[in-house]
């Protein structure tokens, strides 16, 4: 059976992102590429036949009335994007999939980017799902149910903790690196089920559609970067996504990403206007308590009130992590933890870290600066000390 069977299998913010630049950017043209960032157990090159029928059966996918009908539900989509959706259907034409002389595998996307912007999440899927059924043994399963139950006893022992002004929320961010498609759903399921007073939806707008909980997301790394190529002036880039992104959504959808160029220059960028009209910030690199520390620093500053703002943490979580981060915050401000890879593929096996990122956007190098030197992204070295440069940022220690 084909891993990817519907096009709700993706992240929401994918569709959030998409709307957004459908009405606003139209006309840019993308290129995305593949990566894997860690060691691995066999040749990713050894997947490029499956990976490509794989996408053969992907560009045959069209939205189902039926998944239309519950986008058009979600108050912040608009009837435009489910008109262009209808029509919508993956071009094979715009993704190629090759081995490395290395051992690897070159995925790399080009064209319109409302054509191929939703490729990267069903991608990364699909190198996983293929990856792991090479490593699969008996009992991985049951291995993996029972480090969910132990999850699901360390939810539950929260009856016992002291209260806090804002409680714990969990989500689930891990459909790009699951062990599988039904074991992601088995999580899921398994979570919403057992622990709903911790467990608060999910990146998955094809299980927040069959489960009835709440779909989760709001912006992602590329649509920030895209303004890096999009006619504003580099230093304004931020300012101008944030301001494109309150105009789409105009109260909706309001946890704003911060580390595209780093925390310090993002606050630089989020003044009063900006802070009162967002409901609150995402981590995604760096520490994680001297960023939100840093946050509530700045709200303070001004004369925010913390208590009516929301951090959500999403780098590299576990449980544990998370918990020690409510423990420290939850006395000052509304918190969210989205947890991916610990939640959808702790099966004993060793996770992949694969991402397929924006590089280029009309012709122009983009680039990320990450608050954690590793999830640095460019291939443009020149490019990227510009950059530096135009925010005051240093180079890193090596």
């Amino acid at each position: 059976m084909p891993i990817i069977h519907s096009l709700l299998d993706t992240d929401l913010y994918k569709f959030t992102m998409w709307q957004a630049m459908l009405h606003r950017h139209p006309q840019t043209q993308a290129e995305y590429r593949f990566a894997c960032r860690n060691a691995t157990a066999y040749p990713l090159a050894d997947l490029v036949d499956e990976v490509n029928a794989e996408l053969d059966h992907l560009c045959s996918l069209r939205f189902t009335p039926d998944e239309l009908a519950y986008l058009a539900s979600l108050r912040y989509i608009k009837s435009d994007f489910i008109d262009f959706l209808r029509l919508f259907q993956f071009q094979r034409n715009f993704i190629r999939v090759q081995a490395t002389p290395e051992g690897s595998l070159r995925i790399e996307a080009h064209g319109p980017q409302v054509h191929v912007m939703g490729f990267e999440i069903h991608v990364l899927a699909i190198v996983n799902e293929l990856y792991f059924r090479r490593l699969v043994q008996p009992g991985t399963l049951e291995e993996g149910r029972c480090r969910l139950q132990a999850k699901i006893t360390q939810l539950r022992a929260l009856r016992d903790e002291p209260t806090l002004a804002h409680p714990f929320e969990l989500s689930d961010f891990g459909l790009r690196r699951r062990f599988s498609e039904p074991w992601h759903r088995e999580v899921v399921t398994t979570l919403t089920r057992e622990v709903p007073q911790w467990f608060k939806g999910t990146s998955s707008v094809l299980l927040a559609k069959e489960l009835n909980i709440v779909p989760i997301g709001t912006m992602a790394h590329e649509y920030l970067q895209s303004f890096q190529a999009l006619g504003v002036r580099l230093r304004d880039f931020q300012k101008a996504a944030l301001e494109d992104w309150v105009q789409e959504y105009r109260g909706d959808l309001g946890i704003a990403l911060t580390d595209t160029v780093g925390m310090h220059a993002f606050l630089q960028d989020f003044d009063l206007y900006f802070a009162k009209l967002f409901d609150g910030l995402r981590h995604d690199s760096g520490d994680p308590f001297d960023w939100g520390d840093q946050a509530l620093a700045h709200y303070r500053k001004l004369r925010i009130n913390p208590h009516t703002k929301r951090l959500v943490f999403s780098d590299g979580l576990n449980i544990d992590k998370a918990l020690e981060l409510w423990r420290y915050f939850a006395p000052h401000i509304q918190l969210g933890f989205g947890i991916g890879t610990n939640l959808t593929n702790d099966v004993g096996l060793q996770p992949l870290n694969i991402v397929m990122k924006l590089v280029r956007a009309n012709g122009q190098p983009v680039a990320k600066i990450s608050d954690t030197p590793g999830k640095t992204l460019c291939d443009d070295e020149t490019y990227l000390a510009y950059l530096r440069q135009v925010f005051g940022i240093a180079d890193p220690i090596i």
